[in-house]
Formats: structure tokens, sequence, C-alpha cells
């Protein structure tokens, strides 16, 4: 079985290094911190025995366990990414370990004021009687995405320890700035040389996902006319207004907090401005992508209504299409799926197939030629400061890979 104090301590030293990226940067990686955390991955795959590590310009990590087998085996890989959500704060990360939770309520700070409490997180119910990683509060805990580096450094090391058990060649990848959209768009999937690969970047134990929703973000500018407001009548264009105006007309049961499952949403990330001007940021998505592109026409009817409304030119909006729905490239080669559902099982977990309410890497990377369906890490209530993630699952994790290559030899 794998080492529970050997993932317990690799993933508490990972989360305590500060890789946030950032999204007002235009480098790749975006945050030097990135760099710092590679290097210290780089590291640690030398030392367990990987061989054809090399770490890029970009903050992308490529390495490689070969076969150990005479047969011809496809070539799997697996991939985590190194950068944390700059969501939440990701600077002097003390993660805490809860040993035999007994379902109470856990303090997270020294004053008990932050509490994570199943009743708000129901789910921490599941996990009672096994040892829980948690913040102090204070910050995000990071594994999402650093318990899937470590399941993956730690899996590969099991492997190198224990030569008996068959597998083809593994290679790994490890990439930055996945929190910010644009954690594949550098890989060199003709480099890496894996017949296809696994994202280990998913949530809570059994999980398996190839459905991510079709993904867009749109930026609207807003110029409004400030006149003093004792002398506005006919005159003023109240940026703040149009940009209240925009907003209700969406449906408003169609926002991330009313829906679920297979369901869509529009979702204001940000406003800001005054009267003179203002500025909204959405997102848009849907796993469907007739619906994806019927939303998109919806925003863009409504910034004509208002520019019928208001002089035109009053609103403006700049779309962009981040990623699409993997299932059209899953789907064809679903016998990986078959793959990863049967050493899920070999682990003793019934698998969970769910569709994904966001995106990874792999939807990209399977675009690119690389189908990459995504697999639990084991965390929980990513980006903030209830995240937590049980070690019991991450053991499971590192049992699922190392079940993977031995299932794809057999």
């Amino acid at each position: 079985m794998p080492d529970s104090k050997s993932i317990t301590d690799r993933f508490i030293r990972y989360a305590r290094v500060n890789s946030q990226s950032d999204n007002g940067s235009s480098s790749c990686p975006s945050s030097a911190g990135q760099i710092e955390f590679a290097r210290l991955v780089i590291e640690d795959l030398a030392e367990i025995g990987c061989i054809e590590i090399g770490l890029d310009r970009n903050g992308y990590i490529m390495a490689t366990l070969p076969s150990n087998v005479t047969k011809e085996t496809p070539i799997i890989g697996f991939i985590a990414h190194l950068d944390t959500s700059p969501d939440f704060s990701g600077k002097n990360v003390n993660p805490r370990i809860i040993n035999n939770y007994d379902g109470s309520v856990i303090p997270l700070d020294s004053e008990g004021q932050i509490i994570l409490s199943p009743s708000e997180f129901p789910e921490l119910l599941n996990y009672k009687g096994q040892d829980l990683i948690v913040t102090d509060g204070k910050t995000l805990l990071g594994a999402d995405d650093k318990a899937g580096v470590t399941e993956i450094i730690e899996a590969m090391k099991y492997l190198i320890l224990n030569p008996d058990i068959p597998h083809g060649t593994i290679k790994i990848g490890f990439t930055p700035d996945e929190e910010i959209g644009r954690g594949a768009d550098r890989f060199d999937v003709k480099k890496f040389g894996a017949d296809f690969a696994y994202t280990m970047d998913g949530g809570a134990i059994g999980e398996l996902e190839f459905e991510n929703f079709n993904a867009a973000s749109v930026v609207i500018n807003i110029q409004g006319r400030n006149v003093h407001p004792g002398t506005a009548k006919g005159k003023m264009i109240n940026a703040l207004q149009v940009a209240t105006d925009l907003h209700h007309m969406l449906p408003a049961s169609e926002r991330p907090e009313n829906t679920e499952g297979y369901e869509g949403f529009f979702h204001l990330s940000r406003i800001e401005g005054t009267v003179d001007k203002a500025r909204m940021d959405y997102i848009i998505r849907d796993h469907d992508f007739e619906r994806f592109t019927e939303r998109k026409n919806l925003l863009a009817e409504i910034v004509a209504k208002l520019n019928e409304r208001y002089p035109a030119g009053t609103v403006k909006a700049a779309a962009r299409d981040q990623y699409f729905n993997m299932k059209e490239k899953i789907m064809p080669v679903y016998q990986i799926i078959d793959l990863a559902a049967a050493a899920i099982r070999q682990a003793g977990i019934e698998p969970v197939i769910i569709p994904i309410r966001g995106g990874t890497d792999g939807s990209k990377l399977s675009y690119m030629g690389l189908p990459t369906p995504n697999v639990f890490t084991g965390g929980h209530n990513y980006h903030g400061r209830f995240e937590f993630i049980p070690v019991q699952s991450m053991e499971k994790a590192v049992e699922v890979i190392i079940n993977i290559v031995r299932i794809a030899t057999s």
C-alpha cells in the first residue's frame, strides 16, 4: 500500500510553497512562485528515480518512468498543475492535521472564530475516523492541485520501489497557470509522447470526469456621461446604472448559485466603476455547445439593445472562447474511461462519473490530440479557507494511478 506518512509529508511540504498564478501577468509562468515550486518538484522526481526530467522556460515539467515489460503497452500520461488559485491568499500556508476526525466542528484559527462545520459542509461526516488536512483559516490549502502533484510523484515512487509491478512507459507532466486558464497553452503534446493521459485534478474520492463546460469570458466596458446630479435630467448616463440594467436583463435563474449538474450559467465575476465609466467581467458556461452559443448570442443581443436605449457605443463587449467540452474527444476512446473506472473499483471504490462544472487542462489537451479525462485527488472546498483533504483519499488516488498502469499492462 502507498506510504501514508510520505504522502502527508510531501503534500504539506508542497502546500507551504506559494505558487499562486497571477491573472494580471502576461508572462509564462505568471508568477515566480511557480518556478520555485517547479524546481522543488524536479529535485523530487530525480530523487525517486525518474528519467528525462525537464523544466522548460515556461514552467512546464516533463519526466518519464520507463517500462519494465517487454511487450507493447500504451504510453500513459499523468498530469497535474503547479499553480494554486489567485482567488484567495496562498501566502504562508500553514496546513494542520486533524487525526481521527470525530465529526465535530473544527476550529481553524487559534481564536476559534473561523470554523469548519458539518452543518455547513455535511460532506465532512463522510470522513469520520479519517485524518483531515485543513488550513489555519487564513489561506487556501492548495490541494488544487498540489494533491495531484503529490499523488503522481508518490505513485511513481511506489512503482520504482516495487519493480515486480508490471507497467509500460509512463509520462509525467506538470503545468503552470491552470487556474487562470492557460495551463495547456504551451504544452508540447508531441514531446510528451503519451497515447492518452489523466489529469489528477478532481475533487472527492471516486470522481471520474470526461465532460466539462464549454467556456467563454466576456469583458464589458460601459462609457457613461457624468453630470452634476442636480442638473442631470436628460443628460447623465450613469455607467453603474447601465451595468445594473444589463445584469438584470440576464435570467436570474441562470446564475451559478441557482444551477447544478448540466445546467449552464452566466457569472458576473467582477464589476467596478463610477458614473463615468464601468467594467463588468462575465464568464459563460454550458455543457451543451448549442446552448453555449445561445448564451453568447443573448449577451450580445442585450448589449445591442442597450446601445439602442443609450447613445451608440455606450456598451462594448469583447468575448473570448476559453475551452470546450472534452466529451467530443473522449467518446471515441471511451476505453480509457473504462480503464480508469476499473482501476477505481480495484481500489475498493465505486466510480462517480459526473460532469465537471468547470474545466481542466484535460479539456484543451484533448482538443490538442491528447485525450485526457480527469481523476479525483480527494480535496474539498477548493480555492478558500475551508479547503480540506483526507489523507486516506490521497492514498486511494495513488492506488488508482498504480492500478491504471497495472491493468493497462495485463
